[in-house]
């Protein structure tokens, strides 16, 4: 008997990101476990602008379409105010606490 073969396909965290709480929820999740790395603050926030059109977050932040896709690349490296421009485009806020509270 021959097992049959599972077929899979990677993760796309931006294929489950259907609402504004999923959204907010996802991103909040991203700023306490990666808080002090800042490829993956960008990255997260690539995948919320996938899940929400990159197209659209282009036009809302002010930055070409192709410019975000490089700036939340893998190998990106955003200025602080493209993580602003984006942040406030996709309607999210960064929001501190103090550590450990």
């Amino acid at each position: 008997m021959t097992a049959a073969k599972l077929k899979t396909r990677p993760w796309d965290s931006a294929e489950h990101l259907r609402t504004d709480d999923d959204i907010a929820e996802y991103f909040d999740a991203c700023l306490q476990e990666g808080a002090d790395d800042p490829a993956f603050i960008a990255h997260a926030l690539g995948v919320i602008a996938r899940a929400r059109g990159m197209a659209q977050v282009a036009r809302d932040s002010g930055i070409s379409r192709e410019g975000l896709y490089k700036a939340l690349s893998e190998d990106g490296n955003p200025s602080f105010g493209t993580i602003l421009k984006v942040v406030k485009a996709l309607g999210l806020r960064l929001h501190g606490s103090k550590a450990g509270s």
